[in-house]
């Protein structure tokens, strides 16, 4: 393990310097992991530029329900959890869309929806995890033998980048498409290339409700996209991740564990 001119380890070190640079409840410990919860974009992308200065590798996680941050892969991980991300910032009725925070549950979205008779069928179906969650997994369903993904409706996203940009992709506008598959990058991208703080999402009238019962969740699939990244797969959609990936990390601050 790397150790810093001080004695300590690097992690130690880095750790000091977030006590001191942010608020004392910032930082917790979920089962003996650092964690770091930012409470808006701007924490956290000082947040990801300390970690490129001082080295220091980064997972980001919602709920944990498909990789849980334990183990020795993540002994010198600080884990940046999206659960402070919590508010829904807007629905529009006029216009059709709703931006809700990452750390959002995806399942209590149509809830707040409903008082606004609009409707998100991705938030019906039975995903324990959140907003950000089901975008970073790569949330679908099917529908009737059809596949049905979430980023269907995705539109919009405030994003920190792992080098601590803040960007804002895509747009609300029905005609433009702005950014737009910048934008779709991230979804199924499970929180390698950057963390999502918001997301906007095209909605319908609560009259549609009916006609998406038949969805039927699918199994979300972290191997696939492992195997896109390994150095060893030639095929040509695995050289083009494993650029995008350099790209959006230079750094290499969000490594591929737990795997």
């Amino acid at each position: 393990m790397a150790r810093v001119s001080s004695g300590m380890t690097r992690i130690d070190s880095f750790i000091e310097v977030l006590k001191k640079q942010f608020p004392d409840d910032r930082l917790t410990y979920q089962k003996s992991t650092p964690t770091f919860h930012p409470e808006n974009a701007t924490e956290a992308a000082e947040l990801f530029k300390l970690a490129n200065n001082k080295g220091q590798r980064l997972f980001i996680t919602g709920f944990g329900n498909n990789i849980d941050p334990i183990g020795q892969a993540f002994e010198e991980i600080v884990c940046v959890k999206t659960d402070r991300f919590n508010k829904l910032h807007e629905v529009n009725e006029t216009d059709y869309y709703v931006e809700v925070g990452s750390g959002y549950p995806l399942m209590e979205l149509n809830l707040a929806l409903k008082q606004h008779l609009l409707y998100l069928p991705h938030s019906s179906l039975p995903y324990v995890g959140s907003v950000g969650g089901g975008l970073a997994v790569g949330l679908s369903s099917d529908y009737h033998n059809v596949d049905f993904p979430l980023k269907k409706y995705f539109i919009r996203v405030e994003i920190v980048m792992p080098t601590g940009e803040i960007i804002t992709p895509g747009s609300v506008c029905f005609k433009s498409v702005s950014g737009y598959d910048v934008a779709r990058l991230f979804t199924g991208s499970w929180g390698l290339l950057g963390l999502i703080v918001s997301a906007t999402f095209r909605v319908m009238p609560l009259s549609a409700e009916l006609e998406y019962t038949a969805m039927k969740q699918k199994g979300v699939n972290r191997r696939s996209l492992l195997e896109g990244l390994a150095e060893s797969n030639d095929a040509a959609d695995a050289i083009y991740s494993r650029k995008i990936k350099a790209k959006f990390d230079p750094n290499g601050i969000l490594p591929v564990v737990g795997i």
